[in-house]
């Protein structure tokens, strides 16, 4: 009878073991912006297997608030045993999905998970079949974030709106770009999974791989690293860039046949269908460190070289299923910015079925933008125009004395149809110069001028640097950002300058308001004027139809400090004014800030 019963105990244990659980577990911080992970157990399959778990299976959540009925659709992912950042793991029954409230009080959230060949890139609702732990329900509920400063999680998720500037959701507060546009393979980096260089151009140690050993230095006690210590110097790196007031960093996902050839979202460099689990997870660390040190996160999905890699340029399975994992496992972060590719060769009709596609999946509306080759903006952008799921520009520009009348030209021409874009400089030519280091060019006169105030000064959204292909720490090569260390200082001296003295986004670029042929000005008629003097000397302000009177003050943008007194302190309006010579060097480049009383 004993042995009965323990047979019949086995058999129930053993039958109640094949069942996949639906047990699912809400983790992470629950607060206002921070991300909230909901872990599922699933079927159990792995990286390899039949079915596809990323192709063949399809995860979405939605997460509605209480109080006011909100709701989103979060994509979800396959997360093999659930901590494969640390383990390496490729197989395991763990489901996951990343959330970021926009809102405090209680979030309930219902899964749909649904099985059946591609569903993955099929939208219809009652595609395929139920499975696994569809339907599964809960609910938790959120407090405010109690973050400050730089940090992301204070400010909430960065949009595009109305505006020629992105601005925080949670704050409003408007947002001006300063970064790194190289190393374009910042992911390329040895302690990743599964990540090895295949013949890019780049000289390297390592296997082409980025090692960041100057800033393992910059890498803090309580950062965050995987498999007991890896990940310190791109960490520090990180820490380094941020902690020079910088505030983006523009990267590569894949550049498979591209310059690099090291970064790759999937189990093999010839694979196109499978994700690496534990790279991409390790991946979520970096980012997720990013948000907290208040760095944009600027995805750049293909480069020239593999623009027609999937689906052969098309939107197809490949691409789709591509774009959704990004999506799925990064989309939650606050500072995503999607641009369509690097030096973009597709297709305007490609183009905008791809934007279409990732504002019908992003649930956070991130912005998409598109880089092109210098010289092509107007074959690429002005069928953009007015396009609404097209956000704004990511304009590479070979010559630095054009960067302030195109961006000025894309500020005019997106405004005059009817959907205001976000004008951004994120590379600068020529190609072997970029931005030298400061052992080669330590004031940066005609970056600083031409580049950084050019774009500013046109309106523009921010800046990210470039370093040419001819110079030590090259893009590609580039392990340390201290070798632009003055160009940081530079950049965030703008940067301040802007935030702290101009409403920029109520300004209009408004170069004809000055006698000087060589200057800049931003305007916000009647109240506050902005004019860049590159060369220093001084200019007439037109101040014709404006009457009151105008406190004028200078602001060196090579050292900073306080704003100063000139040789005229006040004008008034109603004609042409002499806003007079600067406190300091009369041939060097100032700004002069003429501010209604």
């Amino acid at each position: 009878m004993k042995y009965f019963f323990r047979t019949v105990l086995l058999s129930s244990f053993l039958l109640l073991a094949s069942i996949p659980s639906e047990a699912n577990v809400v983790s992470g911080e629950r607060k206002t912006w921070h991300r909230i992970d909901i872990t599922f157990d699933g079927p159990q399959t792995s990286e390899t297997a039949t079915p596809n778990p990323f192709r063949d299976y399809r995860l979405n959540v939605t997460f509605q608030h209480r109080e006011t009925g909100r709701k989103y659709v979060i994509p979800g992912y396959y997360a093999a045993d659930g901590n494969a950042a640390n383990t390496s793991a490729a197989s395991g029954n763990k489901w996951r999905v990343h959330f970021a409230p926009d809102d405090d009080g209680v979030w309930d959230y219902t899964a749909s998970f649904r099985t059946g060949t591609d569903i993955a890139v099929n939208s219809g609702a009652s595609a395929g079949v139920a499975t696994g732990f569809n339907g599964a329900k809960g609910s938790f509920t959120v407090v405010p974030t109690d973050k400050i400063g730089r940090d992301f999680r204070a400010r909430g998720w960065l949009r595009h709106t109305s505006s020629h500037f992105l601005q925080f959701a949670g704050t409003g507060e408007p947002f001006l770009k300063g970064g790194a546009d190289s190393p374009e393979n910042f992911l390329g980096y040895f302690e990743f999974d599964n990540t090895q260089d295949y013949g890019g151009k780049t000289n390297l140690l390592a296997n082409g791989l980025h090692r960041y050993e100057p800033h393992v230095r910059d890498w803090r006690s309580g950062d965050p690293t995987w498999q007991g210590g890896k990940g310190k110097g791109i960490i520090g790196a990180l820490n380094y860039l941020a902690g020079k007031g910088m505030n983006s960093v523009f990267f590569l996902a894949m550049n498979v046949n591209g310059d690099g050839r090291e970064v790759y979202p999937w189990t093999s460099y010839a694979e196109r269908y499978r994700f690496d689990v534990s790279k991409l997870a390790q991946w979520e660390i970096v980012l997720s460190h990013m948000d907290a040190l208040g760095l944009m996160q600027h995805v750049v999905t293909q480069e020239q070289e593999n623009d027609q890699l999937l689906d052969g340029g098309a939107l197809g399975v490949q691409r789709k299923l591509y774009d959704r994992e990004l999506i799925a496992r990064f989309g939650h972060h606050l500072g995503v910015v999607w641009n369509l590719g690097e030096e973009n060769t597709n297709t305007d009709a490609q183009r905008k079925q791809f934007a279409d596609f990732f504002k019908s999946q992003d649930p956070y509306d991130h912005p998409v933008v598109v880089h092109t080759y210098p010289n092509q903006y107007d074959a690429v952008y002005n069928p953009l125009l007015g396009y609404r799921t097209f956000d704004g520009t990511s304009l590479q520009i070979a010559s630095l004395g054009v960067v302030h009348s195109e961006t000025v030209k894309w500020v005019t021409r997106s405004a005059a149809n009817g959907w205001n874009w976000f004008v951004s400089l994120d590379e600068i030519g020529p190609a072997g110069t970029g931005v030298k280091p400061d052992a080669d060019d330590f004031w940066h006169d005609a970056v600083r001028k031409q580049g950084l105030w050019g774009n500013l000064m046109g309106g523009g959204a921010g800046v990210e640097w470039y370093f040419g292909g001819s110079y030590p720490n090259a893009d590609l090569d580039c392990e340390d950002w201290r070798s632009r260390d003055h160009m940081w200082d530079l950049t965030r001296l703008a940067l301040d300058f802007f935030h702290e003295h101009l409403p920029f986004t109520e300004m209009v670029p408004a170069d004809s308001l000055t006698s000087a042929t060589t200057d800049y000005c931003l305007a916000k008629a009647g109240q506050v004027y902005a004019v860049y003097l590159p060369n220093g000397g001084t200019t007439n302000l037109n101040l014709t139809g404006v009457s009151g009177t105008f406190d004028v003050r200078w602001f060196d943008p090579r050292n900073g400090g306080d704003l100063e007194v000139g040789t005229v302190a006040a004008v008034t309006g109603g004609g042409q004014r002499s806003i007079g010579q600067p406190p300091g060097s009369t041939t060097s480049d100032w700004v002069v800030l003429v501010r209604r009383r």
